[in-house]
């Protein structure tokens, strides 16, 4: 016998483990969707209206046609009739879902709108010949601006009215006015946010393969969502699910954009089952930022009362939200839930809210990280603007009402439950690690040189891992090997976000494995246990739920087995490293190896009643409804007053996600979201003209922020009492995405408020921080 290595097993979870995709990724050894290949592979190509809006008076192929290489020109009449059903599983068949024709139909609705497809023998030629199919126009009027779009005398869809795709609203304003009335102070803004893109480094992808004689079709995608490919796949061609396949392999980032099939998909699909060989359709950069899909582009019109101490006694928002022509999913939802939330981490007591989504002659909305966000956004500017009316320093003004984890659960006025958040402590930890007094002082110092700095705070309440309808569980197969070696399976869904990474930390730790003896296989729906995907913050608690689950039924066996072999009481055998110990006897053990060679080769060996095998499936059902994460980031940074040039000096969050997985990966989320936050508050529009053509189709209009426009991030984390969810773990993926954009208008903000400058508006450009400057006389 080998003596056990350790007593207990190691504990990963909370340790800075490297991550398992790295050595691959950073090698350039990646397989993503344009890197597959198939036998005979045809390429699509779409022809696009350049007009925001169009009749489609007719369409002319014959001309690309006759290129050598091209094999057809799908339009509207040839696949929009083989749709059978074009729903999405996470909203379901009953809610009021908006128009989603595969390719246009008598009328083009966007500049981008995909019009037909192209299939040749290559990319190169496809795009050749769609340069040659003649469509004929008679460009119409486009309702251009959101804003003004229930005034207008066009209509997106005629099905439409006032070009209202729908609406949602709590309870009456009216009947807060005695809140109001009362209040010692009342602030009201409209705050308005600029449509952003996702922009993933990797665009849209997908292949799809029809076998006409075993009636199969296998996909591959570039997905946040899998399993959710296939059921949407197989109910928009009429198929058995089990006929239908996915396969995702590396996804180079989603951020939202790639959890739900979009129209393009909707046409690659359905011309698949055309073609006598499989079709692969790779969007190129200008394609993805007209056509990919918009969010944020949005405003709200919120009022905070306050009595004369600066304690909030009620919030209301009236949002009103830009979803394109063509949404996905049903945008209502989670433009309510900007409502919903609006008065967000604080102890508001009274509220009330209102929301309505508006057609435009632009790009469809899409979900992006943290689609509620603007909520924060509003709220958190106007806080900022009530404490300069209201003569209370920020940060006291949020301390005076921010809720303390003592004081969980909470249910704010509009219904929202909040549980296990520490808001006040990660306030006072953001602030100590900033050292807020001190740059106080720093800023007054400053300012007598004539230089401006500022400080922004953001706090927030971010719901992860909803447990509900299409999300409310998720699976994993656990596989020892005869070789002692361990698979997990899990539907996956990681698109940069480490999920590889973290099952193998789950799994090790569950199993009391060595955790260089654990591998994990995901994306591939002919293997893998159905799951919701990446998305929602879900992936951490719910594959630790789903691994966990799975776990407990192996350790059971593999501690019955242990016990039987090694002639010792069930209770007094311990799992670690691999190895199965006696408790007390250094000298008595047996390797996972050891006991998968009973297990698959000496079924006779087992105890009486034990079936052979070392493989487990189980499904992971929490019962909480959602869990709740909550931050706060505090920025600081310097303006320019002659160029508008705005710095960033420093960036501090303290962030209570619960127990971590693993630091690294937890880290990485939030740089990556407070990323993306910094470009959509300086940098990134998605911009249209007044006409509703776009203006901003390459990175030389787009503009992402660069190394040289973030500082380093710093990191505090707060962890209350367990919650609800497995392991004490929260999600963590959007909250970066969510507090960097307040954080840093309100920097801006703080900086020139020496001028009485009022900032309502995003991106802070240069050319806009000059402007409020001119407006305010300075």
């Amino acid at each position: 016998m080998t003596a056990l290595a350790s007593v207990g097993a190691a504990r990963y979870a909370g340790r800075r483990v490297h991550r398992v995709e790295d050595a691959r990724l950073l090698a350039g050894a990646g397989t993503f969707v344009d890197d597959i290949t198939r036998p005979g592979m045809l390429h699509a190509c779409f022809v696009r209206s350049p007009h925001p809006r169009a009749r489609i008076i007719g369409l002319d192929a014959s001309a690309a046609l006759r290129l050598p290489g091209v094999h057809a020109v799908f339009t509207a009449a040839d696949l929009n009739g083989d749709v059978r059903e074009a729903w999405y599983t996470g909203t379901g068949n009953q809610v009021p879902d908006t128009p989603r024709p595969p390719l246009a139909e008598g009328e083009a609705r966007f500049a981008g709108d995909p019009v037909a497809l192209v299939v040749a023998d290559n990319r190169y030629l496809a795009e050749d010949a769609a340069e040659l199919v003649e469509v004929d126009y008679e460009p119409l009027a486009a309702v251009a601006d959101y804003a003004t779009a229930g005034a207008s005398e066009g209509l997106v869809h005629q099905n439409y009215p006032g070009n209202l795709a729908g609406q949602l609203a709590g309870a009456p304003a009216e009947t807060l006015a005695d809140a109001f009335g009362a209040a010692a102070h009342v602030i009201s803004e409209t705050i308005w946010e600029q449509a952003v893109a996702a922009v993933p480094m990797e665009p849209r992808g997908i292949i799809a393969e029809w076998s006409a004689a075993s009636g199969e079709l296998t996909i591959w995608a570039a997905t946040q969502a899998p399993h959710e490919v296939r059921m949407f796949s197989a109910r928009l061609l009429g198929l058995p699910e089990h006929r239908v396949r996915v396969i995702t392999r590396d996804v180079g980032g989603g951020f939202g954009q790639k959890v739900m099939p979009l129209r393009e998909d909707m046409c690659v699909l359905l011309a698949a089952r055309k073609l006598p060989a499989a079709l692969k359709w790779t969007e190129d950069r200008q394609e993805n930022l007209i056509a990919a899909g918009q969010a944020r582009h949005e405003h709200g019109a919120a009022r905070l009362a306050f009595d004369d101490q600066g304690i909030i006694l009620a919030a209301t928002l009236d949002h009103v939200q830009d979803v394109g022509a063509y949404p996905t999913p049903w945008p209502v939802g989670t433009g309510a839930f900007v409502g919903m939330n609006f008065p967000g981490p604080y102890r508001v007591t009274r509220g009330t809210f209102s929301h309505a989504s508006m057609f435009s002659n632009t790009v469809g909305r899409v979900a992006y990280r943290g689609p509620w966000a603007f909520e924060s956004l509003a709220r958190e500017v106007v806080l900022d603007i009530a404490a300069r009316r209201i003569g209370i320093d920020p940060a006291e003004l949020r301390r005076r009402n921010l809720l303390a984890a003592g004081e969980m659960p909470f249910t704010n006025p509009n219904g929202m439950p909040y549980d296990h958040m520490a808001s006040l402590e990660t306030l006072e930890q953001a602030l100590a690690i900033l050292d807020y007094d001190g740059f106080r002082a720093e800023q007054a110092a400053a300012r007598a040189q004539g230089r401006y700095l500022g400080v922004g705070i953001c706090c927030y309440a971010e719901p992860t891992s909803a447990a509900f309808g299409y999300y409310a569980t998720e699976g994993a197969t656990i596989r020892i090997e005869p070789s002692g070696k361990v698979n997990v399976y899990v539907a996956g869904g990681s698109t940069g976000n480490s999920l590889e990474t973290t099952v193998v930390q789950l799994a090790a730790d569950a199993l009391g494995a060595d955790i260089n003896d654990v591998a994990t296989i995901q994306g591939d729906t002919a293997v893998t246990p159905f799951g919701a995907g990446t998305g929602g913050s879900r992936s951490g608690p719910m594959t630790a739920g789903a691994v966990g689950e799975t776990a407990a039924i192996l350790r059971a066996k593999l501690t019955a087995l242990a016990a039987h072999k090694l002639e010792a009481a069930e209770p007094d055998i311990e799992l670690a490293n691999s190895r199965a110990g006696v408790r007390g006897d250094p000298d008595a053990s047996v390797s996972y190896r050891e006991l998968a060679d009973i297990a698959y080769f000496q079924p006779y060996a087992l105890p009486p009643g034990m079936s052979a095998g070392l493989e487990a499936s189980g499904r992971y059902a929490p019962s909480f409804p959602m869990l709740w994460a909550t931050a706060t980031h505090v920025c600081t940074c310097e303006v320019d007053l002659t160029t508008g040039a705005v710095k960033l000096l420093r960036y501090v969050v303290g962030e209570d996600c619960g127990h971590m997985i693993n630091p690294n990966v937890v880290e990485g989320q939030i740089a990556g979201g407070v990323v993306q936050g910094i470009g959509g508050a300086l940098l990134e529009q998605l911009a249209y003209d007044g006409e509703g053509n776009p203006v901003a189709t390459t990175f030389m209009d787009y503009l992402l922020p660069t190394a040289a426009d973030v500082p380093l991030i710093e990191y505090g984390h707060v962890e209350v009492a367990p919650g609800p969810g497995p392991g004490g773990y929260k999600g963590v993926g959007e909250g970066g995405a969510i507090g960097a954009p307040p954080a840093v208008v309100n920097a801006v903000a703080d900086a020139l408020a020496p001028f009485g400058v009022t900032i309502t508006r995003t991106p802070l450009t240069p050319a806009a921080i000059v402007a409020l400057l001119e407006e305010a006389g300075a």
